[in-house]
């Protein structure tokens, strides 16, 4: 008579509830830590490439004045000293330095930056005046090109700018020698992210700046960015420099002027 095997039992433990929730916190902690540090990493290449778009504008600045011996002027007939002027940008002029002569040949330099005759080519996109870490919902600004970089026309911190003594003003071209205070101390050309009238072809995306770097009232173009702590400038000599917002006024007023005599420090670059 045989005897029959029973058959051994099979143990099929599994993760308790308890387990389960222990299990999901740690890699929701996980995540929490991971997530501002890749967040993090991602702002960096977007200020990089900010950095780099500056660049590229300094390099065309500085194409620019050695054709002509002399900056495009900040805009033309810019409104309202002159009204129903054309106020075209010196964004415009030095488009076919930016390797986008094709855009530039369609201006017609003879009607405004809103006439209906520039409404196809101001509805242009210049990736190179982006900045990746500005958010918008497209990369038209009310039907325009945006732009989220803008001319300095001078400083109303400590003075009333008047007249005015930035790189970049109305109907006046300044050539590298009128800027006495040194190229390397001389902001040219700086972030002002997602401003209302932030427009490549808009003259309007100049200014004189009168608050702390991104302190600005929303209705008022100024320094301003969507990076945390500061925001990006291009100065005379073609060297970009991340500005701190904590940067004491009076120096900042200071690099704003061309031709103000202060006793600058040298920058962090």
């Amino acid at each position: 008579m045989s005897c029959l095997q029973q058959p051994s039992r099979v143990s099929r433990r599994g993760f308790t509830i308890v387990e389960l929730l222990v299990v999901i916190t740690i890699i929701g902690l996980m995540i929490g830590l991971l997530l501002p540090a890749v967040q993090a990493v991602r702002e960096a290449a977007r200020r990089m490439q900010c950095q780099n778009n500056l660049h590229q504008i300094g390099i065309a600045m500085h194409n620019y004045h050695a054709a002509f011996r002399k900056l495009p002027p900040g805009g033309i007939e810019v409104r309202p000293e002159t009204p129903r002027g054309k106020q075209i940008a010196w964004s415009a002029m030095v488009l076919p330095f930016l390797e986008q002569s094709a855009v530039y040949s369609k201006i017609n330099f003879n009607y405004a930056f809103d006439h209906p005759v520039n409404r196809e080519v101001a509805a242009t996109p210049i990736e190179t005046y982006l900045c990746p870490s500005t958010s918008r919902p497209e990369v038209l600004n009310r039907g325009k090109g945006a732009t989220d970089y803008g001319g300095i026309y001078g400083e109303r911190i400590l003075t009333t700018n008047y007249p005015p003594r930035g790189v970049l003003i109305h109907d006046q071209a300044i050539r590298f020698r009128d800027v006495t205070d040194g190229l390397t101390r001389t902001l040219m050309i700086s972030e002002d992210a997602n401003f209302r009238d932030g427009q490549w072809i808009n003259a309007w995306n100049l200014f004189d700046q009168a608050f702390p770097i991104n302190r600005a009232p929303s209705f008022e173009n100024d320094i301003r960015s969507m990076h945390p702590q500061g925001a990006n400038g291009l100065f005379a000599d073609g060297s970009v420099v991340f500005m701190n917002e904590s940067m004491e006024l009076e120096l900042l007023a200071s690099i704003c002027t061309r031709n103000g005599n202060e006793k600058i420090p040298d920058l962090d670059r």
